[in-house]
């Protein structure tokens, strides 16, 4: 053991590559997309290092050419969740008492392979198969995750940093033990970052993992193991078991050695996990931690001191960039009648202008839907507008899945605020606007407020500074990320660590110390330097 204090460097966020017309890292990203989209993989399960096969067997297709395979992979089944488990708890045994700095380093290199040579990879997999541009693959599949890495390995030494208070004559001290058992990370197909994140937040504090990513992006989740094996990371640390949630979620929770859950998805799926586990309470070692971020129904609220343009691109960002299958994508928008005809042609001469396509051509801002059943679940809420008298489309609307799964991004104006997609998630590119009377301001703001079970991300745009104090302070509750004057989607790690809480989830905060503060156990010693030997006080003498 060294006798040194070791201290990671500052991190700083990864700079976001342009990708301009014959610059170098375009030239490496087309390369490497033809050369994934021109073979066929096999994808098996990892457990303890080892590559299993089951011949239980899914697909990985890119959603804008759904009949185009890029992989098949093997599924995990009841057997396969056991040698996971046995997998991890053997690995456990080493990796929870590694020293610290070894662990750092390992995510530090995982960090420094992917904004060098395993970017091209994992932002062409993202890509292709969850049908994503350039500049938002880029943004997340390499940028947010190196910055994952780097900013919670220094998070980890902060926390194993902070002591307590010692008296004269003895020393106090905390070490952070990790959970005795397993994490269990489960992962969605829109963001590779949170799939890269969910399993290594918890292994970088000491835990071993059982990882199932999402069905409809097991083929960039598959690289990112590769790349954790390419960075150093132990057999078992964390084991890779794609399935079905049926055959896996339920094997997995009610496992005696269960010590937490690192989830993002359906608040469905979150509170049907929630249940299990409170019906398996008795059975657990430990309570297990539960962490989740779930849905959202985002919100952009306009004052009529708003600036339209800057109004009309936040609108257009933060609800059609990535087809609006982002958590925190602004799904419904509150605007003053005073300035909504200037924001109604803005918004509809923008969708307009936008080209739609596939990801291999760089002048597509818009792509397609994940898969067949989001393709039909927003295409239901599209068609029930169009059969409604309470709300009509203004743009948009057209849903085509011939070739992709695509629906043009659609903005429905409703005239009952509590209008059904006012309320209900749709995860996909519709818009949904209510227009209210200026002098109705802060009543509005409140019916935004109690209007959602969500509370994930907002926005207000005003010039006015005391609308925005109104706004923030009437929207305290309504949202874990809150925007002035910007769109309610692109959270940095280490600038805006992100959660939400009401029915979006438990508000633990990916990208900061409050995550990391959930994987640790805390054990406190009091060392007595000169210890009394006559157990009588002074206030017994006569």
């Amino acid at each position: 053991m060294p006798n040194a204090n070791f201290s990671l460097p500052d991190p700083v966020n990864e700079p976001i590559k342009a990708y301009r017309l014959g610059s170098p890292e375009r030239a490496e990203l087309k390369a490497m997309l033809k050369k994934m989209s021109n073979e066929q993989i096999e994808i098996p399960l990892i457990i303890g290092g080892q590559e299993i096969k089951t011949g239980n067997m899914g697909k990985c297709v890119m959603p804008h050419d759904h009949q185009h395979v890029l992989a098949s992979f093997h599924k995990a089944g009841p057997k396969e969740v056991e040698m996971a488990v046995e997998a991890s708890q053997k690995a456990w045994k080493t990796w929870s008492n590694l020293c610290w700095w070894e662990r750092a380093s390992i995510f530090k290199k995982a960090a420094a392979l992917l904004a060098g040579p395993w970017r091209p990879v994992l932002n062409a997999a993202t890509m292709l198969n969850q049908s994503k541009n350039v500049f938002q693959a880029e943004i997340d599949s390499a940028c947010e995750l190196v910055d994952f890495w780097n900013f919670n390995v220094k998070y980890m030494e902060q926390i194993y940093e902070q002591q307590p208070f010692s008296p004269s004559g003895q020393w106090n001290r905390v070490e952070q033990r990790a959970l005795e058992g397993f994490v269990f990370a489960v992962t969605p197909f829109n963001f590779t970052s949170i799939a890269g994140n969910l399993p290594t937040s918890p292994a970088m504090m000491g835990n071993t993992v059982l990882w199932k990513p999402a069905s409809s992006a097991v083929f960039s989740a598959y690289y990112l193991m590769k790349l954790f094996e390419d960075a150093g990371l132990p057999p078992g640390v964390i084991n890779f078991i794609p399935g079905s949630g049926k055959d896996v979620g339920p094997n997995v929770l009610s496992n005696p050695k269960l010590a937490g859950v690192h989830f993002t998805g359906s608040t469905a799926v979150f509170q049907s996990m929630w249940k299990i586990i409170g019906e398996n309470i008795a059975n657990y070692k430990t309570y297990p931690r539960i962490v989740g971020e779930t849905g959202g129904k985002d919100f952009v609220f306009a004052h009529k001191s708003a600036d339209p343009d800057e109004l009309n691109t936040a609108l257009i960002r933060g609800a059609f960039e990535y087809q609006g299958q982002k958590c925190s994508a602004a799904s419904r928008a509150y605007i003053p009648k005073s300035i909504w005809p200037a924001i109604k042609a803005k918004l509809i001469n923008t969708i307009k202008s936008i080209a739609i396509g596939d990801v291999q051509d760089f002048r597509n801002f818009f792509n397609a839907i994940i898969d067949r059943a989001a393709f039909e679940n927003i295409s239901a809420y599209i068609n029930f507008v169009k059969n409604s008298n309470d709300a009509e489309i203004i743009v948009g609307g057209n849903t085509d899945d011939s070739v992709g799964y695509f629906i043009d991004p659609t903005i429905i104006v409703a005239k009952d605020p509590h209008f059904k997609t006012m309320e209900e998630e749709i995860f996909g590119p519709v818009l949904t606007i209510y227009v209210y009377d200026d002098d109705k301001f802060e009543d509005t703001l409140r019916l935004c407020d109690e209007t959602s079970p969500y509370a994930l991300t907002g926005a207000i745009f005003a010039k006015d500074r005391e609308a925005v104090s109104l706004a923030s302070n009437i929207l305290l509750h309504s949202a874990g990320n809150f925007y002035i004057n910007d769109k309610p989607t692109g959270a940095v790690v280490g600038q805006q660590p992100f959660g939400g809480s009401r029915a979006s989830g438990t508000n633990d905060k990916a990208g900061s110390m409050i995550n990391l503060l959930r994987w640790v156990s805390p054990r406190t010693t009091k060392e007595t330097f000169v210890p009394p030997k006559d157990y009588r006080y002074p206030f017994m003498e006569e």
